[in-house]
């Protein structure tokens, strides 16, 4: 199983040659609801859209991942595979072939099993998806918010590799936007992975804009692998480098 990680929360998946790509931001600034002044996003070095994709896996129909100018960059007859909320936004973009997963479905993509569980609430109602994916060369549970469901957690086989947040944010009021130290640390010893990969607060990006000045950052890296190494010695940390392929 090879990873590419293509900032924010982007990645690229390849599983013996099918390649998924996740949550794509790839092309042009990223704004919620056209409002830059209130939140936006730049890539400070550009990522090409990769030459060959499978399918398309998105875990939330917000912009941050299901990106509206990426998407329509791409071609509308890729297989998508995503929550409710990221389909209606395929959907609405005139993609064809789409997979709507609620909590707890499983859909099997060629050789590829994709399982829906619990993610981020999104909102006071809507609770988006986090995913566990198994394959032949390899598996992964990722959840780019850092909110992981216990239950599911609980329930769930050990696999390769956790791609979660490490880092936190946080919001005053709100409190945590992003879970990161904590959280991750808790799937680390239920899921027991080989590898425990950073996203979401990683990567060649740049964020301007009144929200960006109101965001906190709880954790670092360092501090993350230090207490990883002391409570979890089995498992490795890994921090991708943006655009480069790594094996696991």
């Amino acid at each position: 199983m090879q990873l590419t990680y293509l900032d924010s929360n982007t990645w690229l998946f390849d599983f013996n040659g099918t390649h998924i790509l996740l949550d794509p931001w790839l092309v042009g600034s990223l704004v919620f609801a056209n409002q830059a002044w209130f939140f936006k996003g730049d890539r400070t070095k550009p990522k090409a859209i990769p030459s060959q994709i499978d399918a398309i896996l998105l875990s939330q129909g917000l912009p941050d991942h299901a990106h509206p100018p990426t998407l329509k960059q791409l071609d509308p007859t890729i297989p998508v595979i995503a929550s409710p909320n990221a389909a209606n936004v395929v959907r609405d973009l005139g993609y064809t072939n789409i997979t709507s997963l609620d909590h707890g479905q499983t859909t099997t993509f060629k050789d590829i099993t994709i399982q829906a569980v619990p993610g981020s609430p999104i909102g006071p109602t809507l609770i988006e998806n986090a995913y566990f994916i198994r394959s032949a060369t390899g598996s992964l549970y990722y959840e780019p918010h850092g909110f992981h469901h216990r239950p599911s957690l609980d329930a769930a086989d050990p696999v390769d590799a956790v791609i979660v947040p490490i880092v936190g944010l946080n919001l005053p009021i709100v409190g945590a936007f992003i879970k990161g130290e904590d959280a991750a640390l808790e799937v680390a010893r239920l899921l027991q992975p080989r590898f425990m990969i950073p996203t979401t607060t990683r990567g060649d990006v740049e964020f301007t804009g009144i929200l960006n000045g109101l965001l906190t950052m709880s954790g670092t890296e360092s501090g993350f692998q230090q207490t990883l190494a002391a409570q979890c010695p089995d498992v490795r940390s890994i921090l991708p480098i943006p655009g480069e392929a790594f094996s696991i």
